[in-house]
């Protein structure tokens, strides 16, 4: 009399649930700031919406603005310090969500970025 054995045994099985786990384990840390550099991305394009902004003003109104009233900020972001005159801003965006890391950035055009003119209009997150 002879058995036909189909199938995979216990220990087969379990080996492979391990196999799994420990790619898990391994793929799982990789993805897990993925959230994080999207929001702190989302922070740099309102700076960037930001300045486009002010450059309009300048260009209509021959001044900078320190009001946002026609600008829309992305979810999650706040404009934690706009400073403006006739000659330049400083600006500071921010996202509190953000659990790790940096979670604001800022711009410093024109006369606000007298103390280092090398990074007149570079948004720099710290």
């Amino acid at each position: 009399m002879s058995f036909n054995k189909k199938g995979f045994t216990l220990i087969e099985l379990l080996i492979v649930v391990v196999i799994i786990g420990i790619l898990a384990a391994i793929a799982i840390p990789k993805f897990a700031n993925t959230k994080d550099k999207a929001k702190l991305a989302s922070v740099k394009t309102d700076l960037r919406n930001l300045q486009s902004t002010e450059e309009a003003k300048l260009s209509d109104n021959q001044v900078y603005s320190s009001t946002t009233a026609d600008f829309q900020l992305s979810a999650g972001n706040s404009l934690t310090a706009l400073t403006a005159d006739s000659t330049g801003y400083s600006a500071t965006i921010t996202n509190g969500t953000i659990s790790t890391g940096t979670k604001s950035c800022h711009v410093n055009v024109g006369s606000a970025a007298a103390a280092d003119p090398t990074k007149d209009g570079t948004i720099i997150c710290p």
